[in-house]
């Protein structure tokens, strides 16, 4: 969670790769029996995917017939909700363990670790450089996502930052994930990944064919590249620039233009190293489902947006109000007891805060995603 945050998701994820086989060296030097306890968030920015996909994609030897895992509490009630989610749950950690066990991937050839140690250099550099190093992000971030509604609503299990008055680095995995989800544009997951493998195949053209035996026959690689695309079939680029039109001000819609140019750059790079005509060309079964609940997704991220702007534009009101300014609030024809009885104690107009809390769930809930 946290090292996907401060680097991106593609060099968290092969330094963890790395850091288990040193492990596993360590513990075949001194005769020790080693299980691996991985903590699995919801989304793939944080660890989550399919289960089985993400146990073949382990290192040689780091299963061994067994595993621990702890399954992060926002993606309880799917996978152990009921008694056949259970089963259905188990049944997968205990085929995937097994088949491990029985089939083990190959280990990484020394090209592919030198391409995957440049690119992961990239990635990284591209990331901070635009997440910590854009004097203009955090205030993008903070105005184009519901980050700062989020923050003040009890609705997580723990306060979204370490330090009330920090900044992104402050900020916890859960809801930064959870904001770029809600936007449908899955920032965290999939920036670095293009400018990678651009670089990686303007400097030798001839890299293609390497970084496709690496998707065809390397598991690791291939599942870091899936789960990549199965974020961008849940993503769309034009919700995002909805919520730049209402949310964002003119000073920093730039940057959001320029993070969709990004976006549809890795898109175009991630095909062509699967070799891939469309997003989840090998998956069928998934884009249909998608397809499905696409309209009743788009639905609620045209409702969430207009309602932030809503409750921003009265908050600014309110502190125009308190400043003495002339200018009066709007106020609702019916009483607030009337139009909405979960929350009457909000400090936004009656309705908004209530919604937009029902807009987050059922994104949440069409993204199979929360964070």
């Amino acid at each position: 969670s946290d090292s996907g945050k401060d680097a991106g998701r593609l060099s968290a994820a092969w330094q963890m790769f790395k850091a288990q086989e040193d492990l596993v060296k360590v513990a075949k030097q001194y005769g020790v029996r080693l299980t691996m306890f991985h903590g699995r968030g919801g989304t793939v920015g944080r660890g989550g995917g399919p289960t089985h996909l993400a146990i073949l994609s382990q290192p040689p030897d780091t299963i061994n017939g067994s595993l621990r895992v702890t399954v992060q509490g926002e993606v309880i009630e799917q996978s152990f909700g009921e008694e056949h989610l259970c089963f259905r749950t188990l049944q997968r950690f205990t085929a995937a363990t097994l088949e491990h066990g029985m089939h083990p991937p190959i280990a990484p050839k020394p090209e592919w670790r030198e391409i995957m140690d440049k690119m992961a250099v990239i990635s990284t550099k591209e990331y901070r450089a635009v997440v910590f190093q854009n004097p203009k992000f955090v205030e993008y971030f903070r105005t184009a996502t519901p980050e700062l509604e989020y923050g003040r609503m009890n609705i997580g299990s723990r306060p979204s930052k370490r330090k009330p008055s920090g900044g992104i680095e402050s900020l916890r995995a859960i809801p930064w994930i959870f904001a770029w989800t809600q936007t449908r544009f899955h920032l965290p997951v999939w920036l670095g990944l293009g400018s990678a493998l651009k670089e990686v195949l303007q400097t030798d053209p001839r890299n293609i064919a390497i970084l496709r035996r690496m998707y065809n026959q390397w598991p690791f690689f291939r599942v870091t590249i899936d789960l990549v695309e199965m974020v961008f079939a849940k993503g769309d680029p034009r919700i995002a620039a909805l919520y730049d039109n209402l949310l964002v001000s003119d000073e920093v819609k730039p940057l959001g233009d320029e993070l969709r140019r990004k976006y549809n750059e890795t898109r175009e790079y991630l095909l062509r190293v699967a070799g891939h005509e469309d997003i989840l060309q090998g998956n069928p079964t998934l884009k249909q489902r998608l397809r499905l609940r696409e309209p009743y997704l788009t639905a609620l991220n045209v409702q969430q947006a207009l309602v932030l702007k809503k409750m921003r534009d009265s908050s600014s009101q309110f502190c125009a109000l308190q400043n003495g300014n002339s200018g009066e609030v709007p106020k609702s024809p019916r009483r607030a007891a009337e139009l909405v009885e979960l929350n009457p104690t909000t400090e936004f107009p009656p309705g908004l805060e209530d919604t937009l809390i029902l807009t987050m769930k059922g994104i949440a809930a069409g993204m199979q995603n929360t964070g």
